[in-house]
């Protein structure tokens, strides 16, 4: 069972289908409900208590909001091409990538694009 469904019963269906405590994961679920105005403060409120019984949170979230339609698109990181360049020359992770983007110039930049470029017709 994904997070994406249990959002669905707790905010639309109110209907119980969580099974399995396992496959509640309580992070995605509180994550999901953030983007809401009207839900954020149940998810701050199982983000405090994040030591109650995965059930006891998925039973108090479909029992305390109200039955609406939900949907929002998830936000992702968007990589730059320079981060993706600086990666590749260097083998940093994405974290160091961003630390040092703002050290290199323009011309730095564009010697390391020249230096990792693998052939084929450049336009």
């Amino acid at each position: 069972m994904n997070p994406f469904e249990l959002i669905k019963s707790i905010s639309n269906t109110k209907k119980d289908i969580l099974e399995n405590e396992k496959d509640y994961n309580a992070f995605m679920v509180n994550r999901g409900l953030s983007y809401f105005p009207d839900t954020v403060i149940y998810a701050n409120e199982m983000n405090r208590f994040h030591h109650l019984d995965q059930r006891l949170q998925y039973h108090f979230l479909i029992n305390t909001i109200r039955k609406r339609n939900r949907f929002s698109k998830w936000n992702k990181s968007i990589e730059s091409e320079n981060i993706s360049v600086i990666k590749q020359y260097y083998g940093y992770s994405n974290e160091k990538a961003r630390d040092v983007l703002p050290l290199l110039s323009n011309e730095n930049l564009k010697y390391i694009r020249g230096r990792i470029q693998h052939g084929g017709i450049q336009r």
